[in-house]
Order: structure tokens, then C-alpha cells, then sequence
């Protein structure tokens, strides 16, 4: 079984990565259905309300500081190589540092700078608004399956 300091930063990554996984999860589930209902000046106006607000202290201090846990489980058990759960804190860490950290710089963020040009109540804003709900949340999904499946393969690592 992982003790000391390297259990610590397993349940600190499953800490991490599950508040990463709930905040996509209520994103995917409702969040992004609840804009998509709105009228396109509406939606876009709330989308980009919510980037600027998304980018906070405490925001920043999970999501980014689970990216650095992560590369910190990584590397830390690729030195140590331990007995047990070196699979699944590989795992766990590509899932995170891929599949939700780096899937959200090339696939979320440049939609959300693609939205933030355009002006709410623009027919350009209208015709962009239903592919950007449509592929964006498709992309959450991706990131919220990703960030859960880190927290399961980190709990799986310290049993």
C-alpha cells in the first residue's frame, strides 16, 4: 500500500481531479442545456459572463493545481516505480493531464476566445452560438469522463 508523502499526494490527486470531474459534470448535465435554451444574444453574453468569471483563485488553485499534482504523481512514480499502483497512477495522470488539463487549452479555450470576439446580439454571434454549445459540451463530456476516470484511478492506486 502508498504511504507517507506519496499517499498524501494520491488523495490530494483524487481530491483534485473528482472537484475537476464535478465541475465539468454540472457543466455537461445542465449548465451548457440551460444556455442552449436561451435566445443566441442571451447564451453568448451568459457563455462568456461565465469564462471571465470561471478564471478566479480558487478555480485556478484546483484545476491547475491538480495539473501539477498529476505531473507531480507521474514523475515521482516513474522514479519510484513502487510495488503496487504504478498502473493506475499512470493512468490516473495521463487521464488528467490529457484528456482534461490539455483537452481544455486545445479544444474548450479556443472556443471560448472564438465567442469572446463576437458581439451578443450579432448575426455572427447567432449562427456560431448552436456549433459552439454543440462541440464545446461534447469536448466537456471528453473532459468530465477524463478527470473522473484520474480520481477512480488514483482511489484504485491506494487500495
Amino acid at each position: 500500500m502508498i504511504d507517507g508523502p506519496y499517499f498524501v499526494l494520491t488523495v490530494l490527486g483524487v481530491l483534485g481531479t473528482g472537484l475537476v470531474a464535478g465541475v465539468f459534470c454540472g457543466f455537461s448535465t445542465f449548465v451548457m442545456r440551460g444556455l442552449g435554451m436561451l435566445p443566441p444574444a442571451q447564451g453568448v453574453a451568459a457563455m462568456n459572463a461565465i469564462n471571465v468569471a470561471a478564471v478566479t483563485l480558487p478555480f485556478m488553485i484546483v484545476f491547475l493545481g491538480s495539473a501539477v499534482l498529476c505531473a507531480v504523481l507521474a514523475v515521482v512514480t516513474f522514479v519510484l516505480w513502487p510495488d503496487e499502483g504504478t498502473v493506475e497512477l499512470l493512468v490516473g495522470s495521463a487521464l488528467y493531464l490529457f484528456g482534461s488539463f490539455g483537452l481544455t487549452m486545445v479544444a474548450n479555450v479556443p472556443r471560448n476566445d472564438a465567442l469572446a470576439k463576437l458581439e451578443p446580439g450579432t448575426p455572427e454571434a447567432a449562427a456560431y452560438w448552436p456549433a459552439y454549445v454543440r462541440e464545446w459540451t461534447l469536448w466537456n463530456h471528453v473532459r468530465t469522463a477524463a478527470s473522473a476516470g484520474a480520481a477512480l484511478s488514483y482511489v484504485l492506486a491506494l487500495t
